[in-house]
């Protein structure tokens, strides 16, 4: 399961993680990782903190980032304050790390793009 650019991982939707279903080794997420530029491993989970210049964009930001979720059923949690917003993917159900994480996190970069 390897990615040469975010494209691939934009274009996947989330599919929902089956009984028996585990989290994805150290390695394979190693592998996905430059495919979500500025993103980190932290445990069990990615994460990336987004910057603003006024709490109005962070707020839109934030919903944008909810539709996407929704849309996904794939939730992250979220940490917002002014101008800056911290999102994280894990995917609790399996205790870690699936695809769907990098796919949510491939669509948030996705909203920086012209």
């Amino acid at each position: 399961m390897t990615y040469q650019n975010s494209d691939n991982l934009r274009q996947k939707r989330c599919k929902a993680c089956e009984g028996g279903t585990e989290p994805m080794s150290e390695e394979q997420a190693q592998k996905l990782l430059p495919s979500i530029s500025g993103w980190n491993i932290n445990g069990k989970r990615i994460e990336k903190s987004f910057k603003f210049n006024n709490y109005y964009k962070t707020i839109a930001f934030v919903n944008a980032v909810a539709w996407i979720a929704n849309r996904e059923d794939h939730h992250p949690d979220l940490e917002v304050g002014y101008g800056k917003c911290m999102v994280y993917f894990s995917t609790h159900s399996i205790g870690g790390l699936s695809e769907n994480d990098f796919i949510c996190a491939a669509k948030v970069n996705a909203l920086f793009e012209d």
